[in-house]
């Protein structure tokens, strides 16, 4: 009886071995089998998505064989181990541990989109369109309905978000990458508020914010945004105009196409600086940090006009005799190429975007 038992026994633990000896083969070969792709291709994870749902769908598409292996592998070797969000990059060549490799890293593929200094919202809000790996949430919203969905209700939206390449991968929101833009404002703004010099003569930062975009438009060559901001300072302590061709730019919105006009000089909104006194109401376009910084360390001098060459840069003048004459030589007997400002950037989405400001009259002073 004894020795019948012994044997039993004996006969179990070998059976047990070997189902967990074929258990541990099938799960190997399921791990190093090849992936069946003869071409690059994008794995889409999903929010929500589990290792199951993952590898029966890889089977079921012909992509991997075993799921049943595959799924008891990762029961018994990467329990808790997360499986990050997004769309990973399949190659031929690749096997499953490979691909494993790859969500144990989380090494999704990423996307990025640059928001350009000098944009308006209109133009940011058609670029974010445009992505479509980013989960569209924004479309059919008002500017104001935008700003409540971030969080900010009752802040205008032009100028509140920051230039820059931002990273993003299947499944994010426009919304959340649009709140990344404004963080990155608010952070760098308070920095450079920090460091203000003591010249600066505004209340608060939005107002420094607001003459950045005046800076930000008004600049051609990057060396000049101090003095454009020194000679726009200079006018305000002495109680001129600023007379800057964006403002009046941004108040005709969609009505301009592309040129200004004597009329549009005299037009009264609420951004004409030709016509009201002081800073526009709010900023009429986004900035990068460096015309921040120029606003709030204006440089120093005596120039108080400046006027177009026409390849970006400026004449600076101290007296409006010298403006005049400036202005005859670089705008009245302009060449066939003149510009006001840097070459037109192409806008984001057909019909969204507004064309760089080219003046086609020289400034009233």
């Amino acid at each position: 009886m004894i020795r019948k038992l012994l044997w039993l026994v004996r006969t179990g633990l070998l059976l047990a071995a070997l189902i967990a000896g074929f258990a541990a083969w099938k799960m190997y070969s399921a791990v190093n089998q090849p992936l069946n792709i003869n071409a690059e291709q994008l794995l889409d994870v999903p929010l929500g998505s589990t290792p199951t749902g993952v590898f029966n769908r890889l089977q079921a598409d012909g992509t991997a064989n075993d799921a049943f292996w595959l799924r008891l592998y990762w029961r018994f070797n990467k329990a808790g181990q997360p499986l990050h969000t997004g769309e990973y990059r399949l190659t031929p060549g690749m096997r499953m541990t490979d691909l494993l490799d790859l969500w144990q890293r989380g090494e999704v593929v990423q996307y990025s989109l640059t928001l350009v200094e000098g944009w308006n919202f209109r133009q940011v809000r058609a670029a974010l369109a445009k992505q479509e790996k980013l989960k569209q949430t924004l479309a059919g919203l008002s500017d104001a309905e935008v700003m409540a969905k971030l969080g900010h209700a009752d802040v205008f939206p032009e100028g509140r978000f920051f230039p820059d390449t931002y990273k993003y991968v299947r499944g994010m929101t426009d919304a959340d990458l649009l709140g990344q833009a404004y963080d990155r404002l608010e952070d760098v703004l308070a920095k450079e508020w920090q460091a203000r010099s003591k010249e600066a003569p505004y209340k608060d930062p939005y107002e420094a914010l607001t003459m950045a975009s005046l800076v930000e438009k008004e600049t051609g060559v990057p060396e000049e945004r101090g003095q454009i901001a020194g000679v726009f300072v200079r006018r305000l302590q002495s109680g001129m105009l600023l007379q800057t061709d964006p403002t009046v730019i941004y108040g005709m919105g969609e009505r301009y196409t592309g040129k200004l006009t004597r009329a549009a000089l005299r037009e009264a909104t609420p951004y004409n600086t030709y016509v009201i006194a002081g800073l526009p109401p709010t900023p009429i376009a986004m900035v990068g940090r460096e015309a921040i910084h120029a606003a709030l360390n204006p440089e120093p001098g005596t120039s108080l006009y400046f006027v177009a060459r026409g390849d970006g840069s400026h004449v600076f003048s101290d007296d409006l005799d010298a403006h005049n004459d400036a202005v005859r030589e670089y705008q009245l007997k302009r060449r066939a190429d003149y510009r006001s400002s840097p070459a037109p950037m192409p806008a984001p989405a057909q019909g969204t975007g507004t064309a760089i400001e080219q003046s086609t009259e020289p400034k009233a002073q």
